[in-house]
């Protein structure tokens, strides 16, 4: 398959076409985008109460591929009634996640049992019957609670409510395996987890690294902010081990001198071995201190360790950081002079930053270099994490995570005199691992695919099966259901976000929360999740105490309580009514007043860290294509990197030669965890030698279950595998 000049462009327009005529056609596409609810996709964020494809500056159209992708998804057909009896459970699970999405809308709750091979459609009292018995019948900490980033403030809110006055704290949401490390390395650093900047501080921008990510494919919409960067004369800096096409040249199709002539979106492309983060971050600081760019007097007002981390960057070795980066002094000193000549810097990164088993000292280094020269607590400057699920954190904000923050604790107590359990919980790998020792039985996740997220995908499998029940609350069929079973497993269907019958709140990560109106459901049988989890709340919890869950059932209820107990939440008490959308005060930094015990940032100091892998290996990072969100695959071809098929393993051409392996042979690819048979090795120019890539989630067989020991976050990237050829038997006839 040949990779194209640029992305996006006449083939993205034709490609929206085709998906909205096989989802109905075009108006009723555009109708279900324009609607006032905020995407479903990315953490970017659009739409809301200004209109599906506007974002917070009111610009519009703001849409992507992802966007039209999501809502084709929701706009097909539920799954035929058959499809139960005619499948069985061995047979789903050789389904490819792209089979699996495309069967249509869940409209029926299903049960699976050990004993027999079908999910058997049951009814709604049978389901959640069956459910709250087996939890109420458990002690508290023997279930865990797993949140995706889809679902609402109002749902999420509401089941990790649920889950604490059941009596566990085991409650988790998906950004362990992706931004934890970014919140953690942001608290630790400048005393917030979150983006320091709005989005009109990136649009005022004249420097904007990228590093280790790839928004062109993920997150679309940011490429016309980036463009917008370079025409005003400012410099994109892309920090990739991938060269990708669409952090090149992008045709948007939304500009009409974009689409036509396209739009050149990195001015300097660099690309460290995977792994060599740290150490290039490290030398652009020193070639920064050493050019005489570092604003000492910001950093001694307004920074702890500064002094120390100034020493160690004079003391640190110039043949560490190069050996360590793969990148060359000449490099280092061009990009620190980018940076240094700058006046308004935004530094943004993805999860090729936060998957590495020094995830957390990644983003602090991140945040030394913007402190560095002042880039931090003031506008048109920031630091950035580039999030991935819609609301993933605003369902942090509201309170999923397995330590309750002290702020909500004690206002629930407060306001509602709740007792909730004070025992520690644990992150998702954490529960995952008791699971699989059988210290927890039983799992309710709402939405996602916790299966497919995990890293060690046969350890996950493994852990999922030794549960006694499992509950999805999902609107598709993922590959969590075909291979994440427990013992009893019960998937229920739930209404799209623009489906719900009451209004719903979600959060962006530039801080924003808005207000989606829902809409009308266009299939019988999902429920809406907040009326489920209410439902279940009466079943388990029972209406003894302050709670009542009949009240639970609606959104502005839940709201109501948010604005009680969620610090800078005051103002979703009456959103319903006042339509207006916010940002969470306390969070953007425009002065550099920090949220910290003494109002300073905080330096931290990080040794280089050399560089992993001997002759024969490479070093792996797990990565997703143009047609997949997540675990979701909406595409089989990766058409910016000229794939045509997800079971390959993208190899330079150097690489290949040095290794004796023919360029599209089958070749078995082995990892401390695992190993994959029967990928296709395909010669790959645009990745850094030495390094190799593969499609998540496909590759998690690979993935060991070493974590960042400061954020639990596993390490998806700098996987160290070996590549053999697979010898075919040859056959002669006679």
């Amino acid at each position: 398959m040949k990779k194209p000049s640029s992305a996006g462009g006449f083939r993205a327009i034709a490609y929206t076409l085709r998906k909205a005529r096989a989802a109905g056609g075009f108006w009723r596409m555009f109708g279900a985008l324009r609607s006032k609810n905020s995407c479903k996709t990315c953490a970017v964020g659009m739409g809301g109460q200004k209109g599906g494809m506007v974002n917070e500056q009111g610009s519009w159209p703001e849409f992507c591929k992802k966007s039209v992708q999501a809502m084709a998804a929701d706009l097909q057909g539920g799954i035929p009634a058959d499809f139960w009896q005619t499948y069985s459970l061995p047979q789903l699970q050789r389904f490819s996640p792209y089979d699996l999405e495309h069967c249509g809308r869940l409209t029926q709750p299903v049960k699976y049992s050990a004993e027999g091979q079908y999910y058997q459609p049951v009814s709604w009292e049978e389901a959640l019957s069956g459910i709250a018995s087996k939890l109420r019948g458990w002690k508290p900490d023997e279930s865990f609670w797993y949140f995706s980033g889809r679902s609402s403030n109002e749902a999420g809110f509401l089941l990790q409510l649920l889950a604490r006055l059941h009596g566990t704290n085991n409650v988790n949401n998906c950004s362990y395996y992706c931004h934890q490390a970014s919140g953690v390395g942001l608290k630790s650093s400048v005393g917030t987890g979150t983006a320091t900047l709005e989005l009109e501080d990136v649009e005022h921008a004249d420097c904007v690294f990228v590093i280790g990510g790839n928004p062109a494919s993920n997150h679309p919409r940011l490429i016309s902010v980036l463009r917008q960067v370079r025409k005003r004369g400012g410099e994109v800096v892309v920090i990739n081990p991938i060269v990708e096409l669409g952090l090149v040249n992008f045709r948007i199709p939304s500009n009409p001198m974009s689409l036509l002539f396209g739009s050149k979106i990195a001015s300097k492309y660099v690309q460290p071995h995977i792994g060599g983060d740290l150490a290039l971050l490290t030398g652009i600081a020193k070639r920064v201190l050493e050019r005489g760019e570092a604003d000492l007097e910001f950093l001694r007002q307004h920074c702890r360790n500064s002094d120390e981390w100034i020493e160690h960057l004079r003391e640190a070795s110039w043949d560490d950081i190069v050996a360590g980066s793969g990148i060359d002094r000449e490099t280092i000193d061009t990009l620190a002079a980018l940076y240094g000549k700058s006046r308004n810097a935004v530094f943004s990164w993805t999860m090729g930053i936060t998957h590495h088993s020094n995830g957390v000292q990644n983003v602090q280094a991140i945040a030394n270099l913007a402190l560095m020269r002042g880039m931090v607590g003031r506008p048109k400057a920031g630091l950035l994490p580039i999030r991935g699920h819609s609301n993933v954190q605003g369902i942090g904000s509201v309170g999923v995570t397995p330590k309750l923050a002290d702020t909500i604790f004690q206002r629930l107590r407060q306001h509602y005199n709740l007792e909730l359990p004070t025992s520690p919980g644990l992150d998702t790998l954490g529960c995952m691992e008791q699971a699989a020792d059988g210290r927890i039985r039983g799992a309710v996740c709402l939405g996602g695919n916790l299966y497919g997220s995990n890293p060690d995908a046969q350890f996950a499998a493994r852990a999922m099966q030794n549960l006694d029940l499992v509950v999805y609350l999902s609107t598709t069929l993922n590959t969590g259901h075909a291979h994440g079973i427990g013992k009893e497993t019960y998937i229920l269907p739930v209404l799209a976000r623009d489906e719900e019958p009451e209004s719903t709140t979600q959060e962006s990560m530039f801080n924003f929360v808005r207000l989606s109106d829902g809409g009308p459901r266009r299939l019988d049988g999902p429920r809406s999740e907040v009326e489920l989890i209410a439902t279940l709340g009466e079943m388990i919890v029972g209406d003894r105490g302050p709670i009542q869950w009949s009240d639970m059932r609606h959104t502005t209820r839940i709201r109501e309580v948010i604005a009680k107990v969620v610090p800078g939440y005051e103002s979703v008490a009456d959103i319903d009514k006042t339509k207006r959308e916010f940002h969470i005060p306390g969070r953007i930094l425009h002065t550099p007043q920090f949220p910290t015990e003494d109002g300073r940032a905080v330096i931290h100091v990080h040794d280089v860290p050399p560089l992993l892998g001997d002759e024969g290996e490479l070093r792996l990072m797990t990565i997703r294509s143009e047609g997949q969100f997540n675990t979701v695959v909406y595409e089989e071809e990766d058409l910016y990197r000229g794939q045509d098929r997800r079971d390959v393993i993208l190899i330079h051409p150097s690489d290949l030669q040095r290794m004796r392996i023919v360029p599209d042979s089958t070749v078995t690819v082995t990892s401390s965890a695992g190993a994959m048979t029967g990928v296709i090795a395909r010669a790959y120019e645009d990745i850094r030698a030495g390094n190799c890539a593969m499609y998540y989630p496909e590759a998690n067989v690979l993935v060991p279950r070493s974590v960042d020991p400061s954020s639990r976050t596993p390490s998806f990237k700098n996987i160290l595998v070996r590549v053999s050829a697979e010898q075919l038997e040859a056959t002669v006839k006679v």
